[in-house]
């Protein structure tokens, strides 16, 4: 078994998403002459950190012996978690001992600034790109771009958009769209929706996004108008679901799912939930969803959706 090898594994474990195998097969390296492997390392850390266990993921980087290699996925797997401000220090450690980031760098940090709400932290970054040599690719563009405008800075995202020295493209018109839907600003974003629609015509998400920022401001007539669109042109959109891991075994969900066992149990205490949150003034976001579905049933689906379910099995 050869390295390559080792690393096919690791990333069948981060497509199973099961933290228990992750830890066999972290152990099962850590026997063999690979466990010195920065590669095998870096690996290592990305299967953790999308796992669930930044924690496990650290511990691999603290063990690695040629941290510069490894430094890059580390960050990458505290942005994935949220935690920008951990992403920061290290890569302020990594400076201070001399080491120098390259573009892969940047794009965790980048998105740890992006998933942690800091956006002046993130501009910073991206301007010091130069300092070091490096030009940005569209990921680093895309993610300045979504770290802008989920901050609400409409105006200086929009700028920068048209400031790029290359053209935009899925990532960075999709990134301002969802925001749109977040602060309810509907000409900007029909106006990335049609650069979407241009770009990428055949995939609904886009068109879901859209009718989603219609609807959150009761433009109902819009969102009518998308469904006919989907109909016309034969798209549908799949359903997402949602896994966790219990006691050793993958259990995934999808939204209104009631073919798990336990389903009445994680439904009770959903319903308990929900009751305790309206209790101290919680009123459920109905815009996004299917509008002509009664209050009930909205309020059923809000209650069914799959992160919930998921959620709510470890109380069963």
């Amino acid at each position: 078994m050869d390295s390559i090898t080792l690393r096919s594994g690791i990333l069948a474990q981060v497509r199973a998403g099961s933290l228990k195998e992750a830890k066999w097969m972290d152990d099962f390296i850590r026997e063999g002459e690979y466990r010195d492997d920065v590669f095998v390392s870096s690996a290592l850390i990305d299967m953790y950190a999308k796992c669930g266990s930044v924690d496990s993921a650290r511990m691999v980087f603290d063990r690695t012996i040629r941290k510069d290699v490894v430094v890059c996925a580390m960050i990458v797997g505290y942005a994935l978690h949220g935690q920008g401000g951990q992403a920061l220090d290290l890569f302020n450690s990594m400076k201070q001992t001399g080491e120098r980031p390259n573009d892969v760098t940047f794009v965790g940090l980048l998105m740890a600034c992006n998933h942690s709400g800091l956006a002046a932290q993130g501009w910073e970054l991206f301007q010091s790109m130069k300092l070091y040599g490096i030009e940005p690719r569209h990921q680093h563009y895309a993610c300045v771009v979504d770290l802008l405008a989920r901050a609400g800075y409409f105006s200086k995202a929009y700028d920068f958009i048209k400031e790029m020295p290359i053209e935009p493209g899925v990532s960075i018109w999709g990134a301002l769209l969802s925001a749109c839907k977040v602060y309810r600003h509907v000409a900007l974003g029909e106006y990335a929706a049609e650069k979407l629609f241009a770009l990428d015509p055949l995939n609904t998400g886009h068109c879901v996004q859209l009718s989603n920022l219609y609807a959150s401001v009761r433009l109902w007539d819009q969102v009518a108008r998308i469904r006919v669109v989907l109909k016309e042109k034969g798209l549908t959109k799949d359903l997402g679901h949602s896994s966790i891991e219990i006691n050793g075994k993958l259990e995934a969900f999808r939204a209104g799912d009631r073919s798990h066992p336990k389903f009445k149990q994680i439904l009770e205490e959903l319903e308990d939930l929900e009751r305790r949150l309206k209790d101290a003034g919680y009123v459920p976001q109905r815009e996004s969803v299917l509008h002509d579905l009664n209050s009930e049933e909205v309020e059923e689906t809000l209650c069914n959706h799959s992160k919930r379910i998921k959620t709510n099995i470890k109380a069963c």
